[in-house]
């Protein structure tokens, strides 16, 4: 490698851990909220222990952040498939309307959860078996919700 090319690479490399560093100063995704859990549903069998193994993160108030989730630019696309998954079906607000029945038929269709979740996040694969229990369960928890009737 000829001293120039050495010095561009060195000169670049130093370039990307200075923005690196810099955008850790960004403060989005670093001031996780943990709301209150305000309701539950009323769970059916199995569906509360699979639901918090493969959708808690996203889809409640008792989200567990890993170290990752504080280092930008990573902490950015956390914080934002947090917020969008809880705006769309949150666990821990149950007397809000939700989105459950759509939830379902994402996760027949291999939608949910995200297979870059699963990486990380391996106990959240569930079984054929495990997924047909979580969709009955929250098929028989939507009863209605996603047109925004609220049972109670």
């Amino acid at each position: 490698m000829s001293r120039t090319l050495r010095h561009r690479f060195t000169l670049l490399a130093l370039l990307v851990g200075a923005f690196l560093l810099a955008i850790q100063l960004v403060p989005y995704g670093r001031a996780h909220a943990s709301p209150p859990v305000r309701a539950e549903p009323p769970w059916p069998g199995q569906t509360r222990d699979l639901a918090a193994r493969a959708c808690f993160d996203c889809h409640s108030n008792q989200t567990q952040w890993p170290w990752y989730a504080s280092v930008a630019p990573v902490s950015w696309l956390v914080q934002r498939d947090v917020d969008e998954g809880r705006g769309k079906l949150n666990f821990s607000e149950w007397d809000r309307q939700q989105e459950v029945e759509e939830a379902a038929e994402q996760i027949q269709e291999g939608e949910m959860p995200p297979w870059y979740y699963v990486v990380l996040h391996p106990e959240a694969r569930l079984s054929r078996a495990e997924q047909s229990t979580l969709i009955a369960g929250l098929t028989q928890l939507g009863g209605g919700r996603d047109r925004g009737d609220r049972r109670r």
